[in-house]
């Protein structure tokens, strides 16, 4: 009945093995033939898991012997709160614009700051061109580079700029610095949905309430904290050349120092892209008086800096976030946490709803222990069938 199992030409793949075939096969033929499947199994088994979890040559390694890497998700095996680092996560990104000098090309002045001051002008072409990428480069004060847009023709003219993350991250401030005259009225937006739709962030403008319909001096309520506010404060910067805007995300709203406690505001500051929106063009004081001034070559928008503070967003399972074998970016989730941003519980460890991390609780996912051995039992009979597959006589 179990002649076929115990086959010689079924062990050659298992090395060093020969003498327990020819015992199997002996003991095939007398009368507890009923023990040679199992032994064959349990055989097969442990060659499995050899192969799968033990590279023999790494036990030649002593390195194996040493203490692992501290885990910063773990205190002394205690599950504990852990999150990525903190940078400037627009760094090296690709920002798209939807305005950029040099086709055709263009003469550009930065605005006088008095009337008797000579403009500073340069010509924007194929040769010496201002684009994009420059915003999100080594900003670095003495040997500054700019993107520029191509000159509006009216005061009311937009230009945009979007920086995607392909992932969702945690933001707390936008900052740009102008190296032209600072916009008289812009719009910072987010999306959580990777630029499907667009929520409005902060405003700025000489005119908030004109521009916007927004009351400058309007505070934000513990009822509505995901209002974007309107901020007249730079509209009176002067000079306005080179002036850095920067916004907080949690400035200002009630619950920021409860922020692990507020859903609300967690979500608030989630965000799978930024996009800037530049709507009208501050107007020159000081043209016209001498010969050769244009108005119009003052008439665009230039940045130096694009910067956003944040950090991949894990729900604080997570200390890093790395590149999946698809080659996106997802969280390194532990605490028995998956997903790209570690928002679920594994299989079989569903025995509490999933939450995200606190200091004071780290809300490891968890499971019954047979659970798992039921789950991996099955598994590695199911390998081991499809390595020595059953035979009838």
């Amino acid at each position: 009945m179990y002649s076929a199992m115990c086959d010689s030409e079924r062990l050659k793949s298992m090395k060093d093995n020969t003498s327990m075939a020819n015992q199997c096969s002996t003991t095939c033929k007398s009368s507890v033939s009923f023990t040679c499947p199992m032994v064959l199994r349990l055989i097969g088994c442990l060659w499995l898991l050899l192969q799968t979890t033990v590279n023999a040559t790494s036990l030649l390694d002593l390195g194996m012997f040493q203490n692992p890497p501290e885990d910063p998700c773990f205190n002394n095996s205690r599950a504990i709160k852990c999150v990525p680092n903190f940078e400037n996560i627009a760094f090296g990104r690709e920002v798209k614009a939807s305005s950029t000098c040099g086709s055709p090309p263009s003469k550009h002045c930065t605005p006088k700051r008095s009337d008797n001051e000579l403009r500073n002008c340069f010509i924007c072409d194929s040769r010496r061109q201002y684009p994009s990428n420059y915003l999100t480069d080594l900003n670095n004060q003495h040997n500054e580079t700019c993107w520029v847009s191509n000159p509006g023709e009216e005061y009311q003219s937009n230009a945009s700029l979007t920086l995607s993350f392909s992932k969702k991250f945690e933001i707390t401030y936008i900052s740009l610095q102008f190296c032209s005259a600072i916009a008289d009225s812009m719009a910072f937006y987010k999306s959580k949905d990777y630029g499907k739709s667009w929520i409005p962030f902060q405003y700025y403008s000489s005119n908030c309430s004109g521009f916007y319909n927004k009351d400058p001096r309007a505070l934000v309520s513990k009822t509505d904290e995901q209002e974007a506010l309107c901020s007249e404060s730079y509209s009176k910067v002067s000079p306005k050349i080179g002036t850095r805007v920067a916004f907080s995300t949690l400035k200002d709203r009630p619950s920021s120092y409860y922020f692990e406690e507020s859903p609300v505001l967690q979500d608030w500051v989630t965000a799978t892209d930024i996009r800037i929106v530049f709507q009208k063009l501050p107007k020159p004081k000081y043209i016209g008086r001498l010969p050769g001034e244009n108005a119009q070559n003052e008439m665009f928008y230039g940045v130096s800096d694009f910067a956003v503070g944040g950090r991949c967003k894990c729900n604080g399972h997570a200390s890093k976030c790395v590149k999946s074998t698809e080659g996106k970016l997802v969280c390194d989730c532990k605490h028995n946490t998956e997903g790209a941003d570690c928002e679920k519980c594994k299989p079989f460890h569903l025995d509490r709803p999933w939450a995200r991390a606190t200091p004071a609780n780290a809300h490891e996912c968890v499971g019954k222990w047979y659970s798992w051995i039921r789950f991996n039992y099955c598994v590695l009979i199911h390998r081991t069938q499809e390595i020595m597959p059953s035979t009838r006589d």
